[in-house]
């Protein structure tokens, strides 16, 4: 085993407001204001393309990325990963998702921030804006993502592990997207060659996508995906959903970071961590369900 240690009620805001209204009334006041720009509606969201890219607000939504539908082996074979990597299985995804270009940045958790929906996150003094969010939990991830439902009315939430491992492969079964050795200038992590390497995160984007064009699936930072933790794959999904049955007190983190090995940045590696723990190597990014008239079963 491997650890790390609504409904919108349109009324003012004023006094005499009864408490537990407040939340959904900064949550309208918010989102009047953040979808001035652009909105997927059903009939946008049903010409959209494998590889294309939205956002739903001006401010604080993420950029998605439309990934296609298809299968992975999931996994490690037996000369690469722990016992917890195994065994092999071959996972469906019927449909195809969104998943976020980059981790949710400063900037888009900071949204959240003003809006009254989410706390302050440490920045450590390395700057916020396009970095990388850090220092949140399982938790706090949850509290971001029910907020942005909120203000979108649409179905974002984390990725399952099985979704975080395909789009992270986007097509290869190699430890790393761009090969099976680490290299040097790929990522950010403790031994990647990188100007930010142990020292602090790198801004998104500081790297060259995968081929699905998302950024960082490997360092900089750990990604929470939905997932329990479980010390095996015996028993789990083959379709691409969450699997949240069993002792869901920990959560599964992805992708390696800053601070640690290469040999984290592997596509299957994995570890846990509770839904409370936070540090500054630990991110996360989002994923998106479409609905059912989608037109994102074609290619641009």
């Amino acid at each position: 085993m491997k650890a790390l240690a609504g409904v919108l009620v349109l009324m003012p805001i004023g006094a005499g407001v009864d408490w537990w209204k407040q939340d959904t009334l900064k949550d309208v006041h918010y989102f009047r204001a953040a979808t001035e720009g652009p909105s997927l509606g059903p009939e946008r969201e049903h010409t959209l393309r494998v590889g294309d890219e939205f956002s739903e607000c001006k401010k604080g939504c993420p950029t998605m990325v439309v990934i296609p539908a298809g299968k992975i082996t999931m996994g490690s074979p037996e000369s690469e990963g722990g016992d917890d990597e195994r065994p092999q299985h071959e996972v469906t995804f019927a449909k195809p998702f969104a998943v976020a270009k980059f981790d949710v940045t400063f900037a888009e958790w900071d949204a959240c921030v003003e809006a009254g929906a989410c706390p302050r996150a440490r920045d450590n003094g390395w700057g916020r804006g396009d970095r990388p969010v850090i220092n949140v939990s399982w938790d706090d991830a949850q509290v971001y993502v029910a907020w942005l439902k909120r203000v979108t009315r649409r179905e974002y939430r984390l990725l399952s592990e099985a979704e975080r491992e395909y789009a992270a492969r986007a097509g290869t079964m190699t430890a790393y997207y761009w090969g099976n050795d680490i290299g040097e200038g790929n990522a950010n992590c403790d031994g990647c060659g990188s100007q930010w390497d142990g020292k602090q995160t790198a801004p998104v984007g500081s790297f060259k996508p995968n081929g699905f064009g998302l950024h960082d699936m490997a360092g900089n930072v750990w990604q929470w995906v939905e997932d329990c933790y479980h010390d095996s794959y015996e028993g789990a999904p083959n379709d691409g959903s969450a699997w949240v049955f069993g002792n869901c007190s920990s959560r599964v983190l992805r992708g390696g970071s800053w601070n640690y090995l290469p040999w984290g940045l592997r596509a299957a590696d994995r570890v846990e961590g509770s839904t409370d723990y936070l540090e500054s190597g630990g991110g996360f990014r989002l994923g998106r369900t479409f609905s059912a008239r989608t037109g994102a079963n074609r290619r641009r």
